[in-house]
């Protein structure tokens, strides 16, 4: 286990230091599926839940409100396709593959609608945003933010103007893969830890120009279930910088899913490439043995990222609702974020540096990714609009 000092102050002292910071700085989750949970166990049928608590799974507003929560992304996800290529096709078969009909476009539409929806239907306690400023300013005014991210461009249907229209309706992020390669880029594997077979050997040439269709809009390049290989590439590839939503560090938990050191110091402090890695709480991240899978081993993760890559680099992505273990300890649900503060503060952490982790950190990328977007916007860059060339219904092949 990976040990820390602790600055001795009492637990109620280091309570007070985490409350205080909920009250003063929005706390944004950065990986948050609550919209799985509506369709797989209510059937995008808000009229069956009670967004108010107690709701099935991590999430519902009473819990977000006991625990202090200043909003979530809130992820848009259909599963790999059955038939997804295992690292051992040749180009032709890789490509009848990947055109292989499915109803990803559709679930994800409804997936970003029902967080639309509960928008809509709860507008008193929740609102949407898509930018920095409208996180601060309905958090200002006691609102919990509902932003959206898309895990996995499989989800896309090998479309940069699919990843528009979903920027269109409020997509803010897009993870380059889940645990499938796709046409774009090559997956760490399962969540499982079972590595995958490289297939493009990081990112396609189709995956450069998705990346350079992300930079131009400004939307935030997520490099959680990439293969080291697609996530070096991104980094180098991207214009802005990229964010883990929901990786872990590697030395704590030896996991494929989470971040190794040499990554990490690519977008260190030191390196002058920004980055954010949201510190996740599903508990085979967190740790192998169940007796490790606590609270305590959660700050573990980001006491040795920020001893990496600098406290700048850490944030929330907890990836709640996203899973069927039993939860982490002290770290069970969306009421519990402060736990995890105190114990940062019982090591030290000040208030300033609290803060940079429950969403500072996370708002400074957010803003230079929005900036780079906008600086394109200014010089009219044009969309990319060329489709993939292994299309067959556009009479390409």
């Amino acid at each position: 286990m990976f040990l820390f000092g602790h600055n001795q102050i009492s637990q109620s002292q280091a309570d007070r230091i985490a409350k205080n910071v909920l009250r003063h700085q929005p706390l944004i989750d950065l990986h948050v599926d609550l919209p799985v949970v509506l369709r797989y166990r209510y059937h995008n049928d808000l009229f069956k839940t009670d967004y108010d608590g107690p709701l099935s799974g991590h999430v519902d507003l009473e819990r977000l409100q006991k625990g202090g929560s200043g909003g979530f992304f809130s992820i848009a996800f259909a599963p790999c396709p059955k038939d997804s290529p295992k690292g051992d096709e040749d180009e032709e078969e890789r490509n009848r593959l990947f055109l292989q009909p499915s109803n990803s476009v559709r679930d994800t539409l409804e997936q970003i609608d029902i967080t639309h929806q509960l928008v809509a239907q709860y507008s008193d306690q929740i609102a949407s945003a898509t930018s920095p400023k409208d996180i601060l300013h309905n958090f200002k005014n006691g609102k919990i933010n509902h932003l959206i991210g898309v895990e996995g461009a499989h989800l896309l249907g090998n479309s940069l103007g699919t990843l528009r229209t979903f920027y269109d309706l409020g997509a803010r992020y897009l993870t380059l893969t889940h645990t499938c390669h796709n046409a774009f880029a090559d997956t760490s594997g399962s969540s499982e830890n079972e590595a995958a077979k490289p297939l493009h050997g990081g990112l396609s040439a189709y995956g450069k120009r998705l990346i350079r269709e992300m930079n131009r809009l400004g939307m935030i390049v997520d490099v959680s279930h990439t293969s080291d290989d697609t996530t070096k590439q991104a980094i180098v590839h991207s214009e802005a910088p990229v964010v883990f939503t929901h990786s872990g560090a590697r030395t704590i938990n030896n996991h494929t899913r989470n971040v190794p050191d040499e990554i990490l110091e690519l977008v260190s402090e030191k390196s002058g490439r920004d980055a954010v890695i949201g510190i996740p709480a599903l508990p085979s991240f967190v740790a192998i043995e169940p007796e490790r899978q606590t609270v305590q081993t959660v700050a573990d993760h980001v006491e040795h990222i920020a001893k990496v890559a600098g406290k700048s680099r850490v944030a929330i992505g907890s990836d709640f609702d996203g899973f069927l273990q039993e939860p982490i300890s002290g770290l069970e649900d969306v009421s519990k974020y402060s736990n995890l503060l105190s114990e940062l503060a019982s090591r030290g952490w000040t208030q300033a540096e609290l803060k940079g982790l429950v969403s500072g950190n996370f708002l400074r990328v957010f803003g230079k990714i929005e900036s780079i977007g906008k600086a394109h916007s200014r010089k009219g860059t044009k969309a990319d609009t060329k489709p993939w060339n292994a299309r067959t219904d556009l009479g390409l092949t």
